[in-house]
């Protein structure tokens, strides 16, 4: 794949559109007033918005799709961007290859993104999307109107990407597939790093070296020390704790872990710059905050606007969403999928609900590598909830080797929590929910897949439970 994409007019066509990290950088590209398209299996609310900004839109994945540029007004064959999940035997990548189109991988779109702008770059292993979506809405909130490409969609900006017109450019950065070497922002963001992605890695210090590479890259980096990995190997130029007792740039104390948020008091380099209060729950979205004020300090931001941003930042969807609230039941979809994502997200449903209310978690394990690789880590990431519900992994096209299964998940998770069971299906599980929870529950689906699906339909089920509860109660009085 190449590494020189061309933004002078050539036409530009990205095959699976629709992806959360393909989508972003195609909006972006597409508002700039570039001849862009794309390709996806259906459509979709994000495919829908492209194509109001002007993109052309295919649904399906053929090679026929190429001829659309046969005749085009450039007289440039297209350059074509696909993701990591688009395969050699795509059809429509086949017939690209076949007609000498240049191939780029989306990273190489975004790096020469970064490469344009004055760019801020947030990596980790977990955290990522956060911290870029309140890095990006800190500063729509201050006046700055950055660009913005993130993993998320968020309703500040409707949608995963938004186009500004200053220096600045907000990107969240991968490393799943080793393509972080590639992108050198002026600031870069480490929030932690440990192994997450095994089916690309074969050890943590490959993850390592990816990090490290990364952080050389960038001008001035910001990190987490509170991970052990960030203080010792990486020794970020800008540091942050909220744990006591560190000596780092950017400190807290008097926290307040609360059911509604978190308040503290935030200092730089030893002085007092103010108090902190936010709308999302847990350490990690105060450790999350302290990097994002590290970032508009270094921007230029009085903490006065800084913290009035964060105070009415709601993260972004799939972070400890609010899905609905049906017979005194709420309903939350997280992406965690990986042990330490599971064990903050849990710790924060507990803190909202106290002890007198049951936290019911349903887990869909994402892809056979990484469920076997941290088998012992997700047995023992359940400690706060009272339910668990385990379904059959979510193969994110990986092949069943038939070493681990939901089952397996299931038999290893009950030798710490006595209350687990296996429900293989999406339909099994909404089965199983609207047989058991209860009145009062936080019940949160978990994972990457799309388990999320269901959510719909058991609200609606305790919807008209309750509507079927209310007329009888009405009809007897």
């Amino acid at each position: 794949m190449g590494s020189s994409i061309d933004f002078g007019g050539r036409p530009i066509h990205f095959i699976g559109i629709g992806g959360i990290g393909m989508s972003g950088l195609a909006y972006v590209l597409a508002r700039r007033g570039l001849p862009v398209s794309g390709s996806d299996l259906k459509s979709t609310n994000i495919t829908q918005k492209l194509a109001s900004v002007g993109a052309h839109i295919f649904l399906s994945q053929d090679a026929s799709n190429l001829d659309f540029f046969d005749n085009h007004p450039s007289g440039q064959t297209p350059q074509i961007i696909c993701s990591t999940a688009i395969g050699k035997t795509n059809s429509e990548l086949r017939a690209a290859l076949a007609q000498g189109c240049p191939i780029f991988h989306r990273s190489d779109v975004l790096s020469a993104l970064i490469g344009e702008y004055t760019s801020i770059g947030v990596a980790g292993t977990h955290g990522k999307t956060t911290t870029s979506s309140a890095i990006g809405y800190m500063l729509v909130e201050a006046g700055v109107d950055p660009t913005i490409v993130v993993g998320g969609e968020v309703t500040a900006w409707d949608g995963n990407a938004r186009v500004g017109n200053s220096e600045y450019f907000v990107a969240e950065v991968d490393e799943s597939d080793g393509s972080l070497v590639k992108h050198s922002p002026k600031i870069g963001i480490i929030t932690n790093i440990e192994l997450d992605h095994p089916d690309h890695y074969k050890s943590l210090d490959q993850v390592i070296d990816t990090f490290t590479t990364f952080a050389n890259q960038c001008q001035v980096t910001i990190g987490s020390i509170d991970c052990a990995i960030v203080k010792e190997r990486i020794k970020p130029t800008i540091s942050y704790s909220v744990e006591p007792g560190q000596v780092a740039d950017y400190t807290v104390d008097e926290i307040d872990y609360h059911a509604d948020g978190t308040s503290a008091r935030v200092y730089e380099s030893g002085k007092l710059l103010g108090i902190l209060k936010l709308g999302v729950l847990g350490k990690h979205n105060l450790s999350n905050a302290l990097a994002t004020i590290a970032v508009g300090r270094q921007v230029g931001l009085d903490f006065s606007a800084i913290a009035a941003g964060l105070a009415t930042f709601s993260g972004a969807k799939r972070r400890f969403e609010l899905r609905g609230y049906q017979n005194n039941i709420t309903f939350i979809d997280d992406y965690a999928h990986h042990p330490s994502e599971i064990l903050v997200t849990l710790s924060a449903a507990r803190l909202r609900v106290g002890t007198e209310r049951r936290v019911v978690a349903v887990f869909q394990p994402h892809r056979y590598s990484r469920t076997l690789e941290f088998l012992p880590e997700f047995a023992r990431s359940f400690k706060d909830a009272d339910l668990v519900v385990i379904t059959d992994i979510y193969s994110a096209g990986e092949a069943d080797t038939g070493v681990i299964s939901g089952e397996k998940v299931v038999a290893q998770i009950g030798r710490y929590h006595p209350r687990v069971c296996y429900q293989p299906t999406l339909s099994a599980v909404s089965e199983f929910l609207t047989h058991n929870l209860q009145q009062g529950d936080i019940c949160l689906c978990l994972g990457a897949g799309n388990l999320n699906q269901i959510i719909p339909g058991v609200l609606d089920f305790y919807r008209t439970a309750l509507n079927a509860k209310q007329t009888e109660t009405i009809a007897r009085s």
